[in-house]
């Protein structure tokens, strides 16, 4: 189990946000419902989104490193 308040444990987090909020913009109704606002905790989800789907490629690799390093390195 990764602790949050450790290095690992905090990109692991930015990288579950990151990704689920990628995967909620391209659902039409929870886009129009949660990543439509650009300010506060909402705004956060929708640059998190925005960061997701631009960047997909090295979100994805990044995320296949973590889920290695996780499994193996720990």
């Amino acid at each position: 189990m990764t602790n949050v308040y450790s290095l690992d444990g905090l990109l692991v987090f930015g990288l579950l946000l990151v990704c689920t909020c990628a995967y909620l913009r391209k659902v039409p109704r929870l886009r129009s419902w949660l990543l439509s606002e650009r300010r506060g905790l909402w705004g956060v989800c929708h640059k998190a989104a925005v960061i997701g789907t631009r960047l997909h490629v090295a979100v994805s690799v990044s995320c296949l490193l973590m889920a290695f390093y996780v499994l193996v390195g720990k």
